[in-house]
């Protein structure tokens, strides 16, 4: 298996869009990620489209806190 990639403006767009069953389906493959032993990378593109990995998950518990953080103000 390989590492996960989530786009964080991808996660935003969802937010905004209340998308909650979308995002499940991101963090339903991270965690499998996660409990595979590969890590969850999250990447924000810069102005020239490239990705930039910004923070790395690679424990069940902090993919939980960052998921909770996303799911935090979404009704």
């Amino acid at each position: 298996m390989r590492e996960y990639v989530i786009e964080v403006s991808k996660i935003e767009e969802l937010q905004t869009l209340n998308d909650k069953n979308e995002l499940e389906t991101i963090f339903f493959r991270a965690k499998s990620t996660i409990v595979n032993g590969e890590k969850v990378l999250l990447v924000r593109k810069d102005k020239n489209g490239k990705s930039e990995k910004f923070d790395e998950l690679s424990t069940e518990d902090e993919l939980e806190q960052y998921r909770q953080r996303v799911f935090r103000y979404l009704h």
